[in-house]
């Protein structure tokens, strides 16, 4: 199947690199515009040469989930370029491993305001645009450790447990519009987040701990939210897509 996205306008947060990135390139592939933000300058001016050479519809612009004024620049941006998104995946995110009583109120803040608060102001932003485009479908991004607990990231996994709730209060409320809103929960990919915040020591019992024996790829977690994003998730809303590799199954 082809231009599983043709004619919308998708913008992703957190696209320059991981994810977010793979998401954009599979996005730009199946036809959309790609609106593709983050705060990694050089990282996303590099993707957009590199979508724009392969002859796809793309626009970077800096975003900084966490500021209400950015959110209100990067969708006033998608619009001016493209038209009313279609699409929006909020998959920016931090991480911090640290447990409860180890994690300062500084770094509990920080996370709080990408990981949460940014997931409330990308929706909240995004939403007119989608009600004037005749509805659209929001993808959250909440990985596994928003449906279960592993005794460390106290802060990361607060926030991607309030992501997965909010998603389907959204859901509801915007259901009558024709606004979808799914969370994705990805298992231990094999991205830059956790080359820098995952102890090398600890990613063995990770894997170990995952039925299909491996760390999934970026491209795998692409794939769950292009389904998500297209008309193909058309009865879908309020809903877990879990891509983990059977790590909570057990």
């Amino acid at each position: 199947m082809t231009n599983r996205l043709e004619g919308k306008v998708a913008l992703i947060t957190g696209a320059a690199r991981g994810q977010g990135a793979a998401e954009a390139r599979l996005f730009a592939a199946e036809g959309a515009s790609v609106v593709i933000t983050d705060v990694r300058d050089d990282a996303l001016v590099s993707l957009e040469k590199e979508l724009l050479d392969s002859g796809a519809t793309v626009s970077a612009t800096r975003l900084d989930v966490a500021d209400e004024a950015d959110w209100d620049r990067a969708v006033q941006h998608a619009t001016a370029v493209f038209g009313e998104l279609n699409v929006l995946v909020n998959n920016a995110g931090i991480l911090d491993m640290a447990g409860v009583e180890q994690t300062s109120l500084e770094v509990w803040n920080r996370i709080v305001a990408v990981n949460q608060t940014g997931v409330w102001l990308g929706m909240k932003s995004a939403i007119p645009s989608m009600r004037r485009a005749g509805g659209g479908s929001i993808v959250n991004v909440s990985p596994i450790y928003g449906l279960i607990g592993s005794g460390a990231a106290a802060a990361y996994q607060a926030t991607k447990g309030a992501v997965r709730l909010l998603t389907k209060t959204a859901a509801i409320q915007y259901a009558p519009e024709g606004i979808r809103v799914n969370s994705l929960h990805p298992g231990v990919i094999d991205t830059g987040m956790v080359d820098e915040e995952v102890p090398a020591e600890s990613r063995p019992a990770l894997i170990a701990a995952t039925p299909l024996g491996r760390m999934g790829r970026p491209e795998e977690i692409a794939r769950g939210a292009l389904f998500l994003a297209s008309d193909e998730s058309s009865f879908m809303t309020g809903s877990e897509l879990v891509l983990d590799g059977g790590y909570t199954a057990q």
